[in-house]
């Protein structure tokens, strides 16, 4: 019986276990197969940043060798950096740095990429460049050098001793390892070589997009909890401070607010406002509840939204952007200065289709910008001179004033014309002094601006 049994299991084992050996190395071959093409990937872009960043060197010493007054060489030397940098910052993250600090030297391409773009966007005929920028190329010149150099040593490393980038990636990822490890180090000194750079003068269109705005700037005294809680009873329409409960976000840093929970009138239904420490202005309200089937019409949402904005102390507030999804509408509105848009004090607002209430608030653009929006003036250009500089084949469908923040960072009064050209709806900003092309904007469809005049 035995002998039979083990003649019939015998065979069917061995072939259970050659399938497991096959199983195995397959699984084994297509591991190493995804490792080999993870590594070929990680060498690729290693070796392609130190090109870039090699050529950056060169490119800024094209640069500069030009004659001072040679705008054409000027914008193309400074377009290549731009090219150049964008090309390194992408390398960079395709390499396994993210628990490697390398944000020195990240923030240097950075700032040499939006430094490049929007100096060679500029008329330089009108603008050269200044000796400011001028010594500051001359600075980065010599720096490149260095970080070049760097990476090369780290390269020649690499090729001589067959270094592994998947090596660095689980070095990077072990908890309890050291981090010893070559690449690792090379990259380590090339931040802190970056780190030890003097601060160059970028000029504030650069710095203001490293500048974050800070909740100190805002002007009031600081609120406390107490406050807190009768503000947010205030907004909610609640008459009962004591049920509100609040936290405060981020103690003892300048970035500290409040958020404030309300309990809805709806059991079950959950009201919580985001406050500002100083002076208590509210950045974000949301309230969370089941929203039904539509009910009611895009006008029925317009006069809800703008009641609620009124009646919450958003005064001179126009809609811009209507986007209806899920059976909830959220509008987009700005700031209305006599007959201009102030586009950078905008704010959003979520009405459910439901019924027709406000379910959410983000004012956090209104709230900082609308203490620091300088005085507006009216552009220079007339309406018809404005139109001339649009391309003659938009169908026209709208048009208003408007206050923008363009690339250079600058506050501008623009015309905006809406209209259709190659078959897509569009917003054109036309500047109004000089008639410049300010800003281009395709209007997604199921979003409707035009009509919001």
């Amino acid at each position: 019986m035995y002998k039979r049994l083990s003649a019939v299991l015998f065979p069917i084992s061995a072939i259970l276990l050659i399938g497991a050996l096959i199983w195995g190395y397959q699984e084994n071959q297509e591991k190493n197969s995804i490792l080999i093409k993870a590594e070929n990937q990680y060498q690729r872009a290693f070796h392609d940043l130190s090109y870039h960043v090699d050529r950056l060197h060169g490119e800024i010493g094209n640069t500069l060798a030009v004659h001072s007054a040679s705008t054409p060489m000027h914008r193309k030397g400074l377009m290549n950096l731009w090219r150049i940098t964008s090309e390194a910052q992408n390398e960079i993250n395709q390499l396994p740095l993210t628990l490697l600090h390398f944000n020195k030297t990240e923030e240097f391409l950075s700032k040499i990429s939006k430094f490049s773009y929007q100096t060679a966007n500029r008329d330089l005929t009108k603008q050269p460049l200044t000796d400011k920028e001028l010594k500051n190329l001359k600075e980065l010149y010599k720096n490149s050098n260095e970080i070049s150099s760097e990476i090369q040593k780290v390269q020649g490393k690499v090729i001589n001793n067959h270094l592994r980038w998947m090596d660095v990636e689980t070095a990077l990822a072990s908890e309890h390892r050291s981090q010893d490890n070559t690449i690792i180090d090379g990259f380590k000194t090339v931040d802190k070589k970056v780190s030890e750079y003097p601060e160059l003068d970028w000029g504030p269109s650069v710095l203001s997009i490293y500048n974050k705005r800070s909740v100190k700037k805002l002007s009031g005294a600081p609120t406390t909890v107490e406050q807190i809680k009768k503000k947010a009873a205030d907004f909610a329409g609640h008459t009962d401070p004591t049920k509100v409960q609040v936290s405060e976000n981020g103690k003892g840093t300048e970035w500290s607010s409040f958020t404030a929970t309300v309990p809805g009138k709806v059991k079950g239904d959950r009201l919580s406002i985001d406050f500002t420490k100083n002076g208590g202005q509210v950045i974000a309200y949301n309230y969370t509840r089941q929203v039904g089937a539509r009910s009611i019409s895009d006008e029925e949402a317009h006069r809800s939204a703008a009641h609620f904005l009124e009646s919450k102390g958003y005064k001179n507030m126009q809609a811009i952007v209507y986007d209806p999804s899920d059976n909830i509408a959220n509008l987009t509105y700005v700031t209305k200065h006599d007959d201009i848009l102030i586009y950078p004090e905008k704010l959003s607002v979520r009405v459910a289709l439901d019924n027709g209430q406000v379910i959410g608030l983000q004012s956090s653009d209104y709230v900082y910008e609308h203490e620091n929006t300088p005085k507006v003036s009216q552009p220079k250009l007339t309406l018809a001179k404005a139109r001339e500089y649009l391309n003659s084949d938009l169908k026209e469908t709208y048009h208003r004033k408007a206050l923008i923040e363009n690339e250079q960072s600058e506050r501008v009064v623009t015309y905006e014309f809406g209209g259709r050209i190659n078959g897509s709806q569009y917003r054109i900003f036309i500047n109004g002094n000089t008639g410049a092309e300010e800003a281009v904007e395709e209007i997604r469809s199921g979003r409707k601006g035009a009509s919001l005049k």
